[in-house]
């Protein structure tokens, strides 16, 4: 009987250094892929080995408001308005909303913690340095976080989650079929802000998982509303987060005190396709994204829905 074979394997390995990774060499790259079978299975042994202690990351972690308003717009469409209800616009095609749930985000947050400390190779994003919480969370990426537990969560944020939110807030029907997410975290030292950019994506949904007593200085979060050329700010919030076109152009301020830990995830569609309004990248990645028609007249029904096509492995960085 080979006892958590993988999961010492996996510990094992000599990860790529920073510097290589940063440059995206090739090796970086081959690294991962050759390991990624190791690496799953060392994930899934990692959750068996630790089973009676690790939390199973599932939607009581979210606000209770928003679940109640999304199994409900789930079994009867026609109760969606409840869902739009929960968010606040800043600038159109920019809205705010509670996602998590104060009282479980310290369970998430540990849960995370746990995930860092389990010594099984992980990638940070790239152009970022790597930080306790930079971690990929789809399975389109390398060095993704494989748990299978944390998949089933994540699957499920995205497909009865976000996916019916962006359609409803920002018209994105036909071009969300695929997703990516990744985590990032802010610190004075090591990754302090971000350029004004746009992202390739048809929807960005950005949360906020700082606890309330983990405070920050700066991190500011800049909108562009190019409809009137005013620039609208905003700070995140624990457990809050915020869904935009991709196409928004957008920016952070440095980070001068504190830490601000957030998961981003994106929906966009089949071969890189986002709804008409603009081309856009994410830094200098994301250029291929074509850029289409929204579909309009869409029925509640269709809105709620899991689109049958299937994921494709291209990962946008």
């Amino acid at each position: 009987m080979k006892h958590n074979n993988a999961l010492a394997q996996a510990r094992a390995l000599s990860q790529p250094s920073r510097e290589a990774s940063l440059k995206r060499e090739a090796s970086v790259s081959h690294f991962w892929n050759n390991n990624r079978k190791l690496l799953e299975d060392a994930w899934a042994e990692w959750e068996m080995e630790n089973k009676d202690s690790l939390l199973i990351p599932d939607e009581t972690l979210l606000d209770p408001k928003l679940r109640k308003a999304i199994n409900d717009a789930w079994e009867n469409p026609e109760k969606e308005n409840a869902v739009v209800d929960l968010w606040e616009e800043i600038i159109p095609g920019v809205y705010v909303a509670q996602f998590f749930d104060l009282e479980r985000l310290a369970d998430f947050r540990n849960y995370l913690e746990t995930v860092v400390n389990s010594e099984i190779p992980r990638r940070a994003p790239y152009g970022i340095q790597l930080n306790r919480y930079g971690i990929m969370l789809d399975p389109r990426s390398e060095g993704h976080l494989a748990a299978p537990n944390f998949q089933a969560f994540y699957n499920d944020m995205m497909n009865r989650y976000m996916r019916p939110i962006a359609r409803l807030l920002l018209g994105t029907y036909g071009y969300d079929n695929q997703t990516f997410g990744f985590s990032i975290q802010y610190n004075p030292d090591k990754d302090k802000d971000l350029h004004a950019h746009t992202d390739a994506s048809a929807a960005t949904l950005n949360i906020n998982i700082n606890l309330p007593d983990e405070k920050f200085t700066g991190s500011q979060v800049d909108f562009h509303d190019e409809s009137t050329g005013k620039t609208v700010q905003t700070i995140f919030e624990p457990g809050k987060a915020i869904i935009h076109r991709g196409n928004v152009p957008h920016a952070t301020h440095p980070i001068t005190g504190g830490q601000r830990s957030n998961l981003v995830v994106w929906l966009y569609g089949d071969r890189m396709q986002i709804p008409r309004g603009g081309a856009s990248s994410y830094g200098n990645i994301g250029n291929s994204a074509s850029v289409v028609d929204v579909t309009e007249n869409i029925s509640p029904r269709e809105r709620w829905s899991v689109p049958d096509s299937p994921k494709d492995t291209f990962a946008p960085f």
